[in-house]
């Protein structure tokens, strides 16, 4: 295994409307990560983002900003350094507030035992 430096201001970002702009920062084509991905994700007052973790684990980071996320039907107010974990089969609804709200987003495969 060899130490990789990954430039992630220099990495693309993809717009989707109302739901921000997102770049992958880890994945197998950038250091060989072949299991696991992780991504940023920039929200815009407004924008959603929707955390689903299908079959896998997924962890939602919030890395700067304000905003709501979504969880069992209930919101709650979050702010830089909030985090939260979905299990298979877990939802989550993330909304900027007001300014820039950016998120660290590493999902996971669930493994067979």
């Amino acid at each position: 295994m060899s130490l990789t430096f990954i430039d992630t201001n220099k990495l693309p970002r993809e717009a989707t409307a109302g739901h921000g702009a997102m770049t992958e920062v880890l994945n197998e084509t950038l250091c060989g990560a072949k299991n696991v991905v992780g991504s940023l994700h920039w929200l815009n007052s407004g924008d959603t983002f929707q955390a689903e973790a299908g079959s896998k684990h997924q962890l939602v980071y919030l890395l700067d900003g304000k905003g709501r996320i979504k969880l069992n039907n209930k919101d709650y107010d979050v702010t830089k350094g909030a985090g939260v974990y979905l299990g298979p089969t877990e939802t989550a609804i993330i909304e900027a507030h007001s300014g820039e709200l950016k998120l660290f987003v590493l999902v996971v495969p669930q493994i067979p035992m």
